[in-house]
């Protein structure tokens, strides 16, 4: 077993395996036979908070570009839209995750992974990742806060 990383999310812990690799979309990445498989990482999770519907509005074999919409999870949250961490062709979707999204909750760095992906990009290690939401973290908070206010 890895291990981990943690970012304090507040008094939250997200923990980042060390055994893969992220993206600025708050995605990971691992790579194996047949490309990278791509999952969310638990920092993003933890924002969505229990995910309960995911749709592909893609299909396999889809060659994607950056910022292009290839779906979208719903959550507790909000609708969120999915995109790819880089350019690159879907090769295939977590079929169980149509079915049942609960995994990507329990289970997002393992069964709840989203899809294999094909790309040539630079993925950022898991330290490069943490530096990268340590930089980020007070938007967001502003951002969580913002939206509570609003409501």
């Amino acid at each position: 077993m890895s291990e981990n990383l943690i970012f304090m999310m507040g008094s939250y812990e997200a923990r980042i395996p060390t055994d893969r690799a992220y993206c600025e979309n708050h995605m990971w990445a691992q790579e194996g036979p047949g490309g990278f498989q791509i999952g969310l990482t638990a920092y993003s999770v933890r924002l969505l908070q229990d995910v309960y519907f995911l749709e592909w509005t893609v299909d396999p074999y889809t060659v994607v570009k950056p910022k292009q919409e290839i779906g979208e999870v719903e959550s507790s949250k909000a609708v969120s839209s999915l995109y790819p961490p880089g350019g690159g062709k879907i090769l295939e979707f977590n079929e169980h995750l149509l079915d049942d999204p609960s995994a990507i909750n329990t289970d997002g760095y393992g069964s709840g992974w989203l899809y294999q992906f094909e790309t040539e990009m630079k993925f950022m290690t898991p330290q490069e990742y943490v530096d990268y939401l340590d930089t980020k973290w007070d938007e967001t908070q502003r951002v969580i806060k913002g939206q509570v206010n609003e409501g």
